[in-house]
């Protein structure tokens, strides 16, 4: 896959009064990136990262997010990147399973997904620097002030706004402001990687969970055949058995799934505690969008979606305020924040805390098995439409 490159030196940006500085370039930072440009604004897209880069996640893309991405005219997007259509979700606990149909699923890496959002943004007017570390700096009456490190070199510009991205526990804003991420004391911690190598009983098409009390562990062929797995733990189970590798290896087994080759030998990366919200969304020009405004244990693809959505709704808000900046944008992207995300990481906090009942799921896994109906409502939950309709505005 090609590397995504910069659009511009970092000695060439501290001439421009840029309208909007994004710092994170996930599927929220991008998306929030495309659109502001696509409303005409002047837009800086910035990350620590080189892309394309890998990051842990479960790579599931359900149709709420099919939908927004069709809306915002990416519609051909997963199948111009070759996903690989799912349509059942198959669910084990301790030798006992059930297949639940989950139709209109697709899974895609993140490394392509993530790129291909990335060059989206900047066929539509983006710019963008990769490999840059950013600083948030001192508020002004009309902009905020970015200091952007690559290398050795060092620059700092100027914004109208500026929208923090930049994931888990986000760092952006904590240097100037009363912004941090909280984190449940019950929080699991989530880990990933991707198998070159995986037994034929992963088959394409089928999303796998397999269970324990300690935690879960989800995985799925992507694109390009390889076998992803992202999992989400307890902690001291992760600690006491010797790293993510040894703790999911030990969930996939117990569940009954046939053991990964290689799973000790490849890497694995972890992420901080998973559920977690910040404490604010939003300050004087500053906006909080995707995992860094809060994020709870994800099932199939619920964190994508919420970036995702409530991206495009913050695009709108902010195209809005470029217009003449007034306290009242921060408080209306609260409350559409709030409208977007609330029910669906509530139904998300609902089902995790039914998997920390092995006896509880073995019961409900005992019933779906004879009758799939009966998880039909949840399903259709996690497949709920989301409010994100963006109206673009010149600014």
């Amino acid at each position: 896959m090609l590397a995504v490159l910069a659009t511009l030196a970092l000695s060439e940006v501290e001439a421009t009064f840029w309208d909007v500085v994004v710092v994170g370039a996930g599927c929220a930072g991008s998306i929030a990136a495309r659109q502001l440009a696509l409303g005409g604004a002047k837009v800086l897209l910035v990350d620590k990262a080189s892309f394309p880069r890998w990051k842990v996640c479960g790579c599931c893309i359900g149709r709420p997010t099919q939908n927004v991405l069709a809306r915002i005219g990416l519609g051909s997007l997963l199948t111009d990147c070759g996903a690989v259509p799912a349509d059942t979700f198959h669910v084990a606990l301790k030798g006992r399973s059930a297949d639940i149909a989950l139709p209109g699923y697709f899974l895609l890496s993140r490394e392509r997904l993530d790129a291909e959002l990335v060059r989206s943004a900047i066929s539509s007017g983006s710019h963008f620097l990769p490999k840059t570390q950013a600083t948030l700096l001192e508020s002004h009456k009309d902009h905020r002030t970015v200091t952007l490190r690559s290398d050795d070199k060092q620059t700092t510009i100027r914004a109208k706004i500026v929208i923090a991205a930049d994931g888990l526990g986000s760092r952006l804003l904590r240097s100037t402001e009363d912004f941090d991420s909280v984190a449940r004391t019950d929080s699991r911690i989530g880990g990933g990687t991707v198998a070159s190598r995986a037994p034929a009983s992963y088959e394409p098409g089928v999303i796998y969970m397999a269970c324990s009390k300690n935690g879960y562990v989800g995985s799925g062929r992507i694109e390009d055949g390889r076998l992803v797995l992202a999992s989400a733990c307890d902690p001291e189970y992760v600690k006491s058995s010797g790293g993510l590798a040894a703790a999911s290896s030990a969930i996939l087994a117990e569940a009954g799934f046939a053991p990964v080759p290689d799973i000790h030998e490849i890497h694995w990366r972890g992420t901080p505690a998973l559920t977690r919200k910040a404490t604010k969304l939003a300050s004087h020009r500053a906006f909080v969008v995707g995992d860094a405004a809060g994020y709870v244990e994800p099932f199939t693809g619920e964190g994508m979606k919420w970036a995702i959505c409530s991206s495009v709704a913050l695009a709108s808000i902010v195209l809005r305020a470029l217009l003449g900046y007034e306290q009242r944008f921060e408080l209306e992207w609260e409350r559409k924040y709030r409208e977007i995300v609330t029910s669906d990481q509530a139904t998300c906090q609902l089902l995790a805390a039914g998997l920390r009942w092995p006896k509880l799921l073995s019961a409900a896994l005992s019933i779906v098995s004879v009758a799939p109906i009966v998880a039909a409502p949840f399903v259709s939950r996690l497949n709920t439409h989301v409010p994100c309709q963006q109206e673009v505005t010149q600014p």
